[in-house]
């Protein structure tokens, strides 16, 4: 039967050492320009000391008007390599696979943080975004290209596109705000082309060895669960993507969405034709049952949120004891600094309700 510590391998690129994934998670601990910082260096590399077989980064821009937050990671220019270079470094040393989210977070940039409106798929009135032209679109694309092909020279493992949570690639999907009449726009072949040309172009540019994985979330933000498995299905076919990442909150849910109801939401996209794509699920595995359960399910690799940021060890922790859990709820700031955050990312996690004591 398929464990925690099984090695999981893919189609392009470096294994796995086991299931576990450090979650993308937003930490605000970047410098103000994009740089890495020492408190968000410190944070990731302690994951990767704790036994993630996979550290990913927060969502890191790839255009400066792509920029969602403060403190986010940045990857849109060489002036990020040796901060980039020094993190890459130093999560393989643990044994670890690095792995850059790219994101362009679209209609949900912060305004105040990027020179003129917001950019999306189409004119969005209630945030004051504009509709991107054609050719606008085409330079994204080579934006995410890029970024990619400059996390290689930094020595990263691959990247991930952040396809979810009604970012700028999640809102190209979702046929209820994107109203485009050109090739980017109109039918799911239509919307799903910018991920197919993006893919295309981080495969030439970064050739074979390169990972790449995609995120994807099947609720929320207005989107058809039946589009979010069109994606999936489409992703498999281009035979680019090792990996897809779901985020779907809470891993056992049952599909909120009425065409699917009473269905659990996972086994709608277990129950798809996947060859050598690897599934990851992210949403409330806080415990050795969890993450075991989400194995039998037939996840490949689990995505650690919540309990990753209590507890660094995680995967460690279940490995002395399968019946372990995180921590429980609330901790103290003594303990999350004890855990490797730092002072931003701790006044973040107040947002979070219970969360911190």
């Amino acid at each position: 039967m398929p464990a925690p510590f099984d090695e999981v391998t893919f189609s392009h690129g470096a294994p796995m050492k086991n299931r576990f994934m450090l979650a993308p998670l937003t930490n605000l601990q970047s410098l103000p320009d994009g740089t890495l910082s020492e408190d968000e260096f410190q944070w990731l590399v302690l994951r990767a000391k704790g036994g993630f077989g996979l550290t990913m980064t927060c969502a890191s821009h790839v255009a400066p008007e792509g920029r969602g937050f403060a403190g986010q990671l940045a990857c849109w220019d060489d002036s990020f390599l040796p901060g980039l270079t020094r993190l890459a470094t130093a999560l393989k040393a643990e044994g670890s696979l690095a792995i850059v989210q790219l994101h362009h977070a679209g209609r949900r940039a912060e305004k105040s943080l990027i020179d003129g409106p917001p950019l999306a798929p189409s004119d969005d009135p209630d945030v004051g975004a504009r509709a991107l032209s054609a050719e606008e679109v085409e330079q994204i694309i080579e934006a995410f290209i890029g970024s990619a092909e400059r996390c290689q020279r930094a020595g990263f493992d691959g990247v991930e596109l952040h396809g979810a949570h009604d970012y700028l690639l999640c809102e190209f999907l979702n046929a209820s705000f994107n109203q485009r009449t050109d090739r980017y726009g109109g039918s799911q072949e239509n919307r799903f082309r910018i991920f197919d040309e993006i893919l295309h172009g981080i495969r030439r540019a970064c050739g074979a060895d390169f990972h790449v994985a995609v995120r994807l979330s099947p609720e929320r933000f207005g989107m058809a669960t039946r589009d979010v498995l069109d994606a999936f299905s489409r992703l498999v076919a281009t035979g680019y993507v090792d990996m897809i990442d779901l985020s779907l909150w809470d891993t056992f849910k049952e599909a909120a969405d009425p065409e699917y109801e009473g269905r659990p939401l996972l086994d709608l996209f277990l129950n798809l034709e996947r060859g050598a794509t690897r599934v990851a699920v992210a949403g409330r595995l806080s415990s050795g049952a969890d993450v075991q359960r989400a194995i039998d399910a037939g996840a490949d690799i689990v995505a650690i949120g919540k309990a990753a940021i209590t507890n660094h060890d995680f995967p460690e922790l279940l490995r002395a004891d399968p019946a372990a859990a995180m921590r429980a709820l609330p901790v103290s700031r003594e303990v999350l600094k004890e855990e490797g955050l730092g002072d931003t990312f701790i006044e973040y996690m107040k947002n979070w309700k219970g969360f911190v004591s």
